[in-house]
This record gives structure tokens, C-alpha cells and sequence, in this order.
């Protein structure tokens, strides 16, 4: 027994005149590791006659408990050192400026600036964000919308279509992102709550429209829900993302087929000079499409429209963007033009927030 009393005198011995944690993790292999003094002393243990295993065992046991609280606080106080050394040694000169790199050059697209707004500001109201691909087949894409079989959107004029499949069915780019309301419905129980935001692809290229933009589409699906209700959440994003105290929106009547009945939504603007300013004056904006979801888009789902209801819109982020941030040329957005983005990109630093400002 002395020899193990002895032992465990000059392993502490060892681990009090340790001068850094890497001098200490070798002391702790040659103590405990599996081929350690100590291990060693404990795979003798089966060696010993019956009667002294006991006792030999747990002063083996005590042993090492002694070491493992030793080089805890041993590791513990040369951290604590080494981190002294650290804050007395190391400064920072706060003066400089900063380095250049992705923190002070990279840029984010205003569009996805924008994406970013819109969310934080419709999880305010208690929406999720839906997603969905961007090839579609034709029943989420067009049937399950109650879009007839010759509606002017089917047509390859107005809709980029894949090559025909064996079955001779074909996939399409989707061309809204209305699919993603019918991939929600048919995977989820009401009530439903959803925006959905993402690329669509349609062929129109001008001042301000190109063959790939970006779209946001609400739904809001349960017994009760109601046009008021639709109003409330318009009215309530459009001053939130435009940032005013009031709007002042027009809703006339319109068609589409996936809503009855449905409205397009006007709001009120006035020029000064090359800016946009929304929620005053007296002209009139087309903004946005809405309306209440048509009951044959519920049946297409499997849903009663007996008992659910509820509504949907429909608005161009790209749109939004410009208008919002005085940008003249939709096409700008897709040049890959450095100058351009520096100007109108966002550091990776503005992160939207309702409290700190959508446009900080």
C-alpha cells in the first residue's frame, strides 16, 4: 500500500510543477491512460487473493479520484493564466478602418433584401414561409387552379414548357408561385396560414418585365376567414413594407380563375420629381391581385367548400423593390452589373426588422 501512497505523491508532485496544458495532458496519459501507472495497478487487481481485492480495489479507485480533481483544477488555473496572458498582451487598435473584404464589400440583391422584409413582416401577422420547385406539372401548375384547358396561360407564347414526356404529359416552369398554395393544401390540415415567395418564369422581356422574376403569394384557409379579413392583411403589409402611417388602397373587381370573387388592388401615390412616395396624393397604383379562393380549387385539394373558405394574393417582389427603392429598369436586377449592386445592395449587416427599421 505504501507504494501506492508513494505513487500518488509525484503524480501530484508532477501536476503542480506542470507549466502548461499540453505538460499536463501528458502527465494525465502516463497516470490514467490505458497503458497509465495507475491503470496498471488496477488490471492487477484480479491477481490479488479474494480477500484483498476489496480494499486494494479502492485505494486504486481513491487514487485516481485525487489525480482526476488535481488535474482538473491544475487545467483550470493554467487556462485561466494563458487567458491573463492573452488580455495583457494582445490589442486591438479600434481606430483603423475596416478591412476590406466580404463584411464591407459583399452586397445583398435587393430583392433578396426584400424577400427578407416581407417575411419578417407577414410572421409578424403569424404566416409561415411555403416553399415549392420551380418545374411543375400541369395539375399543380394550372387544373387544380380551375385554369381551363384553353386559357391564354397554357399557351407556349406566354409559358416555358419542357419537352414532351413518354405519357406525352409536359412539365412547365412554373409560371406563379400558386402551385406552392396547392402542395400546402394537399399535404396540411386548416387552418392555413402561408406566404410562399420565390422565382416564376413566364416569356415577357421589357422595361418591366423579363422572362424570370420573383413573386410572393398568400393564403389563408379555415371556416371563418372573410374579405375583411383579406382587407386588414393588406392594409397592414402594404404600411409596413412601404413604411408609412397610412395607405389608401381601391379594390376593383377583376378576374382570375383561381379566386371568386377577385379584385386587383389599387393604393394611392404622387410623383416628386423621380420619387415614388405611396400613401399620398391622388393617382392611383396598381399593386396587387386578390380574392377568395374559388371552391373548385378547395374540391381540387379535397377539401369541403361548404365548410372551409379563405383567401389569396398574389404581388411582384421585383415590383415592390422598385417601387420602394427607386430603381427605373427591371432588367438592372439581372445585368450582374458591380456598380449597380453597390448602389442599390444592402450590406450583409441590414437585417430587416420591424422594431429596427424593414429599410435600415
Amino acid at each position: 500500500m505504501s507504494d501506492i501512497h508513494e505513487l500518488e505523491k509525484q503524480i501530484l508532485s508532477s501536476i503542480n510543477e506542470a507549466g502548461d496544458l499540453a505538460a499536463l495532458e501528458k502527465i494525465r496519459v502516463s497516470a490514467l491512460g490505458k497503458k497509465g501507472s495507475v491503470s496498471a495497478l488496477m488490471k492487477g487487481v484480479g491477481k490479488l487473493p479474494p480477500d484483498e481485492r476489496k480494499s486494494f480495489g479502492q485505494q486504486v479507485n481513491g487514487v485516481r479520484q485525487a489525480l482526476d480533481k488535481a488535474l482538473a483544477e491544475k487545467k483550470t488555473a493554467l487556462a485561466d493564466a494563458a487567458l491573463a496572458e492573452r488580455l495583457a498582451t494582445e490589442t486591438a487598435d479600434i481606430s483603423l478602418p475596416v478591412r476590406m473584404g466580404p463584411l464591407s464589400e459583399g452586397r445583398v440583391h435587393p430583392i433578396s433584401q426584400c424577400m427578407e422584409e416581407i417575411s419578417e413582416i407577414f410572421a409578424d401577422m403569424g404566416f409561415s414561409v411555403a416553399e415549392g420547385p420551380d418545374i411543375e406539372d400541369d395539375f399543380h401548375n394550372f387544373t387544380a387552379l380551375n385554369i381551363p384547358a384553353d386559357h391564354p396561360a397554357r399557351q407556349e407564347q406566354d409559358t416555358f414548357y419542357f419537352p414532351k414526356r413518354a405519357d406525352g404529359s409536359r412539365l412547365v416552369l412554373r409560371t406563379h408561385t400558386s402551385p406552392v398554395q396547392i402542395r400546402t393544401m394537399e399535404t396540411q390540415k386548416p387552418p392555413i396560414r402561408i406566404i410562399a415567395p420565390g422565382r416564376v418564369y413566364r416569356c415577357d422581356s421589357d422595361q418591366t418585365h423579363t422572362p424570370m422574376f420573383h413573386q410572393v403569394e398568400g393564403l389563408v384557409i379555415d371556416e371563418e376567414t372573410h374579405m375583411g379579413h383579406l382587407k386588414w392583411v393588406l392594409e397592414e403589409f402594404l404600411k409596413a413594407f412601404f413604411e408609412v402611417d397610412e395607405v389608401q388602397m381601391r379594390f376593383r373587381a377583376n378576374h382570375f380563375p383561381f379566386t371568386e370573387p377577385s379584385m386587383e388592388v389599387d393604393i394611392r401615390y404622387e410623383r416628386s420629381g423621380r420619387e415614388v412616395r405611396i400613401g399620398t396624393g391622388d393617382q392611383w397604383m396598381e399593386i396587387l391581385g386578390c380574392g377568395m379562393v374559388h371552391p373548385n380549387v378547395l374540391k381540387a385539394v379535397g377539401y369541403d367548400p361548404d365548410q372551409l373558405q379563405g383567401f389569396a394574393f398574389g404581388v411582384g417582389i421585383d415590383r415592390l423593390a422598385m417601387l420602394k427603392y427607386g430603381m427605373p429598369d427591371l432588367r438592372d436586377f439581372f445585368s450582374a452589373d458591380l456598380r449597380w449592386l453597390k448602389h442599390y445592395g444592402f450590406s450583409v449587416l441590414d437585417v430587416p426588422t420591424l422594431a429596427g427599421g424593414l429599410g435600415a
